[in-house]
């Protein structure tokens, strides 16, 4: 039993039970639909966005069929984002899978998020959830703008380290944050509540890109040396911005140049890579990541202990020490 079903063991049956509601949520009358979304849920991730839920609910007053409905809402808009990121990051691959622009094109792609977005929207709109529904597009909206605000500030190249925590807490640790706040709704917890929880999962979103941005050093690829896509990219995370941040004026722009250079060979790569090593950038970034995980397991401090609470802490942690 891998670390994740274990941690899953306290909502084991509540995560069944989302899962039909969720292939429910998806029904439709035109075929292709079905041969896409049967694609798409044959080839679930993690679901570490429901287990927020769950956890959240259970934890601050009991799973209800209000936390059904957040969960679903929360999986379909979540995938309606991750369709569309595809169609504008030309991605082809998701999950080690072919992504739904890879096989039906962009079109077809652009298309299944909005018809996910819509079948989200509708599913809260017939329970009622109108509170449910606040929480979670107001999540989707600051994804967006998210997005845009990176794509404005990668036109500069450099991106500051405030600038960096302000992009990672909309595109990724708002969703978390609409998980776990979502999840103490559903259960009738109070707003006070209803906002630690919240704060609970903005810290553990921020901890969780981190971990993702470490992943582009730390994690191997086929040859054993680091995939460091985000390097090839060019994309700047705190790994770099430290780097760079104390870094001597040569050194800035030496890296600098080489991060700009119309062709950035894998020599260049791996200069990137020793340099934000030696100067300290992934000890850093690991320890603000251990910084802002302890901060979310500080909050939970007020409530109740029992095996929910125990499970999401493990959850919490594991969003930093998974190696995938």
């Amino acid at each position: 039993m891998s670390e994740l079903s274990q941690i899953q063991e306290p909502i084991r049956e509540e995560m069944k039970v989302f899962e039909k509601e969720l292939n429910g949520s998806l029904k439709s009358s035109v075929p292709l639909l079905g041969i896409i979304t049967n694609y798409l849920l044959r080839r679930k991730g993690k679901q570490m966005r429901p287990m927020f839920v769950f956890f959240s609910a259970q934890m601050t007053g009991g799973i209800t069929p209000s936390t059904y409905v957040a969960a679903t809402l929360i999986e379909l808009l979540h995938t309606a984002t991750l369709v569309h990121d595809d169609v504008v990051d030309e991605s082809y691959e998701r999950r080690g899978h072919f992504s739904i622009n890879a096989i039906w094109k962009s079109k077809v792609a652009v298309l299944l998020g909005d018809y996910m977005l819509a079948r989200g929207l509708l599913v809260s709109v017939e329970h009622g959830a109108y509170d449910l529904l606040r929480i979670v597009s107001e999540a989707v909206q600051e994804i967006s703008e998210g997005e845009l605000l990176q794509i404005q500030r990668s036109r500069s190249r450099i991106l500051s380290s405030e600038q960096y925590f302000e992009i990672i807490r909309k595109k990724t640790a708002t969703l978390i944050a609409a998980c776990t706040a979502s999840g103490a709704k559903s259960s009738g917890a109070d707003e006070d509540i209803v906002e630690k929880m919240k704060q609970v999962g903005l810290n553990t979103g921020i901890a969780f890109q981190i971990k993702d941005d470490l992943f582009d050093y730390e994690r191997k690829s086929l040859t054993g040396k680091p995939a460091a896509n985000d390097i090839k990219e060019k994309k700047f995370t705190l790994p770099l911005i430290h780097a760079l941040s104390n870094a001597s004026a040569d050194d800035q722009r030496r890296i600098t140049r080489l991060l700009k250079s119309k062709q950035f060979t894998p020599a260049m790569v791996e200069e990137v890579i020793r340099f934000v090593e030696k100067s300290g950038g992934l000890d850093y970034a690991r320890d603000k990541m251990i910084e802002y995980r302890e901060k979310a397991i500080h909050l939970l401090e007020q409530i109740q202990p029992s095996p929910a609470k125990d499970s999401f802490i493990r959850l919490i942690r594991f969003t930093t020490d998974r190696n995938h």
